[in-house]
């Protein structure tokens, strides 16, 4: 089962979606964040509290589909957090030949993986068009991830104010 989890900043997506894999007995959380700054660690700090000791951890800030080939097993659950800090952190290299092959590596991945995945992503698509060529860019790539990853999923959840709003599937 794959589902997607989308929704703004501090929407309850990262929430839901540690609700959903507490479900599994083994979870491998897989996080796309670096702590650059010291507000990014204490976001990175609140996350790991919240979830469960037991729960495996996986940093991985770019060769994502990788990852998800290596750890992916029929009866573990995998949560990516999150898809847009990995486009970041893709596109901030500035380089276009790692960045349309790790997105298609994903897409492949997705498409052929055992077991649960969930994947959060931030939708950025809500608001005005950004000033910036590269702000542009970001939110424009992630519209398109996030259409190519929802075509693939089971479930696609949207989060406002903590409450799942059903686009895809099941609840």
């Amino acid at each position: 089962m794959r589902t997607l989890i989308l929704g703004g900043a501090r929407s309850g997506k990262s929430a839901l979606a540690e609700r959903l894999a507490s479900g599994f007995d083994a979870v491998l959380y897989i996080a796309t964040a670096g702590a650059g700054d010291n507000e990014m660690s204490e976001r990175i700090l609140h996350h790991r509290e919240r979830r469960p000791s037991h729960w495996g951890l996986r940093e991985t800030p770019l060769a994502l589909a990788d990852t998800l080939r290596q750890e992916a097993h029929a009866s573990r659950c995998l949560l990516v957090d999150c898809l847009t800090l990995w486009l970041s952190n893709l596109l901030c290299r500035d380089d276009e030949s790692r960045y349309r092959h790790e997105r298609a590596a994903l897409l492949a991945a997705l498409g052929e993986l055992p077991g649960e995945i969930i994947l959060v992503s931030n939708e950025v698509g809500q608001g005005i068009v950004p000033l910036g060529a590269l702000s542009r860019r970001f939110v424009d790539e992630a519209g398109r991830l996030h259409q190519d990853v929802a075509a693939l999923s089971d479930r696609v959840i949207f989060t406002i104010a903590g409450l799942p709003q059903l686009l895809k599937g099941e609840l």
